[in-house]
């Protein structure tokens, strides 16, 4: 069990939950085509340990909830990858045994407190904890939840619907951490926009997957996005250009990253990227015409 940092926004608290931080056999050229590969090692007085492991020329995997309280509502944005799920072509995220459900306890909530679970989109490292194991069955994890799920990803991930070619790292993850949702009739869909209350609203911006999503706060004058996927690695905001290469349409999860954090520097938004180590929530800056640099970080202890 670990403790959950938090910081507060106008009325609203943010948390934040880990589940994993450690090592990932994933490669920058591997996970991010698009940089150049000297960039990695040019950048280790900023990016190593917290990103990315020089010695060993990896990156750092880190898998975590924002735990909000608003107006007396509980909400988990993203649930991470979940434990004990089988998934063959995503090794990574394949039979975990964390102590996820323990540490978000040790936020001051159980899993019947949850009103509120987001989905920003339905990839493996996002779903996980939707559903748990009992007996032989996958059930929701937050019973007394609503989980809110963009309408354009349900349908494009859904194997009935749309099958996965060969090889598809989100094999199993829509029938044993959405579909158990969906039967027990907890699954809100929504698209364009949906209004949780007068601080919180979620809103398409696709490019990573087609419903990808950002969840924006404005709190007596303080603001945030969460922004999922949008953003991997600190190296896309100085580099906005360059995409994972799990960004189903590339030119459009460019276009809607670059306007998100044109947003962010404008508007003096803090920034909450699913997976930033470091202090895991960010201030950014324009750097010129083209780029952005992070102005500061958010106060969460480094993990």
């Amino acid at each position: 069990m670990v403790t959950c940092p938090s910081v507060v926004l106008g009325d609203v608290e943010i948390a934040r939950v880990q589940e994993y931080a450690g090592p990932n056999p994933a490669t920058p050229s591997f996970l991010f085509p698009d940089s150049d590969p000297g960039y990695w090692d040019g950048n280790t007085s900023w990016l190593d340990p917290d990103f990315y492991d020089a010695t060993s020329g990896t990156l750092r995997s880190v898998l975590h909830t924002w735990l909000i309280r608003s107006q007396g509502t509980v909400i988990l944005v993203d649930t991470g990858a979940g434990n004990g799920k089988e998934r063959p072509y995503a090794p990574v995220y394949a039979h975990h045994d964390t102590a996820y459900l323990e540490n978000l306890r040790a936020a001051g909530v159980t899993p019947e407190d949850v009103d509120i679970v987001i989905n920003t989109h339905l990839h493996v490292d996002h779903v996980g904890w939707n559903t748990r194991l009992e007996g032989r069955d996958w059930v929701p994890s937050f019973p007394n939840a609503r989980y809110l799920v963009p309408e354009p990803d349900f349908l494009y991930w859904d194997p009935v619907r749309m099958p996965r070619p060969p090889g598809d790292g989100n094999q199993n993850v829509f029938e044993d951490s959405v579909l158990p949702v969906r039967r027990a009739g907890l699954i809100d869909l929504w698209n364009g926009e949906h209004r949780i209350n007068s601080e919180l609203v979620l809103q398409e911006a696709p490019g990573h997957t087609p419903g990808s999503a950002v969840l924006r706060l404005d709190s007596k004058g303080a603001g945030a996005l969460f922004v999922g996927d949008i953003l991997h690695s600190p190296v896309q905001i100085m580099s906005p250009d360059v995409n994972s290469c799990f960004c189903e349409d590339p030119a459009m999860a460019r276009t809607t990253r670059r306007r998100l954090l044109a947003e962010a520097a404008d508007r003096d938004l803090l920034v909450f990227p699913g997976h930033f180590g470091g202090g895991s929530a960010c201030r950014v800056d324009h750097s010129g015409t083209d780029a952005f640099v992070i102005r500061d970080w958010a106060d969460f202890a480094r993990i």
